[in-house]
């Protein structure tokens, strides 16, 4: 399946791969001519690969006085910090998981946990690579909490990379979400931040790589 959010970039992109491939056989010689229609032919099945929207397979059960938290996204585990501050809105120490998605990842970006969204919000930046440290303050980012069954508040935020030029959020304030379903879409380098409890238990290792909306992440006491 292609996701909704590669249908309007997919039909103009394909216009204009045409009027290319069109152009560089008036203006060049048709062997140079092959060789850019071969490239341009590959970079537009990329495109079709890079807005992919595969369907997942996932039964997660929440087990009394658990929460099971799932990957927001699919990539590889960066960095896990076991206690960062978080000052936007938690204001406190927390576990931070950073998920780093390449071109090559699916870039759908699921609610790792269910539960009501109580604080959503975009902030406009950069587009510094996305695994490094000052990209989570510097670069443009979104920010949503979910409030989960006992009163806890899960943070996760959505970080533009260099490649990125644009992240939609589909999260709403005072909805009622469940984790598998889709919080946003990343367009085309990114990175996605998770804070957990203090006392939750990390269930990946860094340089893991993990599937969004099924990989297990950890589990917090309720």
């Amino acid at each position: 399946m292609i996701h909704k959010e590669g249908f309007t970039f997919l039909i103009y992109s394909f216009i204009i791969i045409l009027l290319l491939i069109f152009i560089s056989f008036l203006f060049f010689y048709k062997k140079i001519s092959f060789i850019i229609s071969i490239f341009l032919i590959i970079l537009y099945f990329f495109f079709i690969f890079f807005f992919r929207n595969p369907k997942k397979y996932f039964y997660i059960k929440d087990y009394p006085n658990k929460e099971i938290v799932i990957s927001p996204a699919d990539g590889k585990i960066i960095k896990i910090q076991k206690k960062i501050f978080e000052n936007e809105f938690l204001k406190k120490n927390c576990i931070c998981i950073s998920i780093f998605m390449s071109p090559f990842n699916v870039h759908v970006n699921r609610f790792p946990v269910s539960g009501k969204v109580i604080y959503t919000k975009y902030h406009p930046g950069k587009f510094l690579i996305a695994w490094l440290k000052k990209s989570s303050l510097n670069n443009e980012r979104t920010t949503t909490v979910v409030q989960i069954n006992n009163g806890k508040n899960i943070l996760f935020r959505q970080i533009a990379g260099f490649l990125a030029r644009r992240i939609t959020l589909y999260a709403k304030k005072n909805s009622i979400v469940k984790k598998g379903e889709e919080f946003g879409f990343i367009k085309f380098g990114s990175r996605v931040d998770l804070f957990l409890p203090l006392n939750s238990i990390i269930l990946v290792k860094k340089g893991e790589k993990v599937s969004g909306g099924e990989t297990l992440i950890s589990i917090i006491p309720l």
